[in-house]
């Protein structure tokens, strides 16, 4: 996965995501595992009530196109165990889930998905942020 830039991702929501971390290395580590361990390594932690209002934080509704095929698609960033309960969810252990993961918007990211394909993604808007929303605890 390739990342120019710096991701952002709320106290919370680091705290969260090592859990369910934490749950999965009970097996041995996944590609997408491991992708999400080095973006949480690597990323800036903010509180939850400082963070801008364009960034995808789990949760989050996010449209972004596929600049590839020029298709846009709208998903909620979620954890593993809610990707199912609705459509248009996607987990944040999905390729495209840990990809957009402390995005802003008009960022950004190229990743590989299963089958070897490139895709370049782009934050188009994030119509709905628990923390913008003050939904601090979702």
């Amino acid at each position: 996965m390739h990342t120019p830039h710096t991701v952002v991702v709320t106290e919370l929501d680091v705290e969260r995501l090592q859990r369910v971390l934490d749950l999965q290395g009970d097996g041995a580590p996944t590609e997408h595992t491991e992708a999400l361990e080095w973006k949480l390594s690597k990323a800036s932690v903010t509180s939850p009530e400082a963070v801008p209002p364009g960034l995808v934080t789990m949760n989050s509704t996010v449209l972004f196109e596929d600049e590839g095929r020029g298709e846009f698609q709208q998903v909620t960033l979620c954890y593993p165990k809610d990707s199912r309960s609705a459509p248009g969810r996607v987990s944040v252990l999905a390729p495209v889930g840990v990809a957009l993961l402390g995005l802003s918007l008009g960022q950004r990211v190229e990743l590989e998905v299963p089958g070897g394909r490139r895709r370049r993604l782009r934050v188009v808007a994030v119509p709905y942020q628990p923390e913008a929303a003050g939904h601090f605890h979702l």
